[in-house]
Order: C-alpha cells, then sequence, then structure tokens
C-alpha cells in the first residue's frame, strides 16, 4: 500500500538514505516551535522515520505534551534539494524498538551511539512528504551571466 514517502520518487527515498544532519520540529506546549538538529532514519516501506535522544530531551517533553496527536516535522536539505516529511509521533521506551532504531542510525550515519540507559526512539507515522530532491542541472559560466 502505498504511502507518503513510498508515493515520491526513487530520487526522494534515496535523499533519505545519504549522510544529511537533519532537523526536528516540535511544538512546545505554547506553540512556539522546537527545532533541534538529529539524525533520522526513514523506512519508506511502512512510512515510519525514528530518531534516537534522550527521554529528558525538550523534544521528547514536547511529544508526550501533544499526546497522541503530537505533530513534528524533520528537514534536511543539501544545497537546492530539500525534503520535509510531517507526522503524528510517539516516544517509544520498549529496548526492542529502540535498540532496531539505533541499528538503522548506524546504519544511515556509519557509527553506533555508545549504550544510554536514557535512550528512547521517537517513531514517526509519516503523512506527508514535501521537497526537491532532483540535481538540478548545474549553471554554466556563461547561463550564470
Amino acid at each position: 500500500m502505498a504511502n507518503a514517502i513510498s508515493s515520491q520518487g526513487a530520487d526522494y527515498q534515496e535523499f533519505w538514505n545519504e549522510y544529511h544532519l537533519c532537523t526536528l520540529t516540535t511544538l512546545r506546549p505554547d506553540g512556539r516551535p522546537h527545532v533541534v538538529p538529529v539524525g533520522v532514519t526513514v523506512d519508506a516501506a511502512t512510512g515510519l522515520a525514528r530518531v534516537i535522544t534522550r527521554k529528558s530531551s525538550r523534544k521528547v517533553a514536547n511529544i508526550l505534551a501533544g499526546g497522541s496527536e503530537a505533530r513534528v516535522a524533520v528537514c534536511q536539505v543539501d544545497g537546492g534539494r530539500w525534503a520535509t516529511l510531517e507526522g503524528v509521533a510517539e516516544v517509544c521506551t520498549d529496548a526492542a524498538v529502540v535498540e532496531d532504531a539505533v541499528s538503522r542510525y548506524g546504519q544511515r550515519y556509519g557509527r553506533t551511539p555508545a549504550p544510554d540507559p536514557e535512550r528512547v526512539a521517537l517513531l514517526i507515522s509519516i503523512d506527508r512528504a514535501t521537497g526537491q530532491t532532483f540535481s538540478a542541472r548545474p549553471q554554466t559560466a556563461q547561463a550564470a551571466a
């Protein structure tokens, strides 16, 4: 079954496999955005993005305050290429789920973080995917003049 990510082109899905620092935007209880750098892994087949973090972080507090409808966005940019995924996030403390998220992070970013008993996984059910991820044709010196 198609979802917001899998319905995008192959270049979009591949962009989420490249090494890029991302941002996560959560909403504070007063509605103001909280934006922080994070590593994100995306599973296009299931429409799920994952972020690992500490359970004492502000982003976790914001998601918990948002309840079962806590909206978030993750974004990455590389020159003129960019992609944003939006969805509902949940905080997961299940050890197997957290370990899976850590493993996925290691695969994407080439390093596995040190064990942390405070680690949790943010699971984001993606319902919207936007962006421009195809490489634009490079401008020549004549075209730029």
